[in-house]
């Protein structure tokens, strides 16, 4: 089901997300639904929020949803530190998982990506205690400054990343190991805190907005030619 943003800033109007009796797993950039469909067939009494930028992929995914008869997996296209900051439940997901995120290689483009003090402020304020992210990445370098931004963050505690066949793989991971290319994941728990605050205003100047739904990288064959093809109604907000 696609979930419509109707407001900015109230929480997301789908009452299966907000039914706290069940747990709530979200996976950002889910692309079109190969990991999150999968896991929603899995475990039908678990809720599943996919968040995705590109219109086609969401489509896609609602698609299969319908097919599969999936009460339970919803998607919503909006940007994830937006969604993250505003939209979800207080200590309500039980598990968030971003699989290669857009890395941003160049250094002037750093400021496009989704870890940092921002989204970790956000990610924190909506994982239940002891809930889990799980990263993982085909970028080093990226994956190092995640963990950098972990590691300075005592709300976070490492643990061991969850195991994933190839059922489990997402698009994009499939391309990469066909390709041969090293894989890299890392996980952390969230940890309780003994002065919680809210979370101030969320203002980002354009130039500085986290783009992970956005690939960039040629390399990718088939699937950057299907990401130009569909560039321009991603441009589109639809909410």
């Amino acid at each position: 089901m696609i979930v419509r943003v109707k407001s900015p800033c109230p929480p997301l109007e789908c009452p299966s997300i907000y039914d706290l009796s069940r747990p709530l797993e979200v996976e950002v950039g889910c692309g079109r639904g190969r990991f999150l469909t999968g896991r929603a067939a899995r475990n039908p009494d678990c809720e599943f929020l996919g968040i995705e930028r590109m219109l086609e992929r969401v489509h896609v995914f609602d698609g299969k949803c319908r097919r599969l008869g999936l009460a339970n997996a919803h998607v919503v296209r909006n940007e994830a530190l937006y969604t993250f900051h505003y939209l979800l439940p207080e200590h309500h997901a039980r598990t968030v998982y971003v699989f290669f995120p857009d890395p941003w290689p160049k250094k002037k483009h750093h400021s496009h990506r989704l870890f940092g003090p921002l989204f970790l402020n956000a990610l924190w304020k909506r994982l239940e205690v002891g809930g889990r992210l799980e990263f993982a990445t085909d970028h080093e370098e990226y994956f190092h400054t995640v963990e950098e931004h972990f590691a300075g963050d005592a709300r976070f505690a490492r643990v061991e990343p969850m195991v994933r066949g190839p059922e489990e793989w997402t698009e994009f991971e499939t391309l990469f190991r066909g390709q041969g290319l090293p894989i890299h994941a890392a996980a952390w728990k969230s940890l309780p805190v003994a002065d919680e605050r809210p979370l101030a205003p969320l203002t980002v100047a354009p130039e500085d907005e986290p783009r992970e739904g956005i690939v960039r990288r040629v390399s990718r064959g088939k699937e950057w030619r299907e990401e130009q093809r569909y560039a321009d109604c991603d441009e589109e907000r639809q909410v």
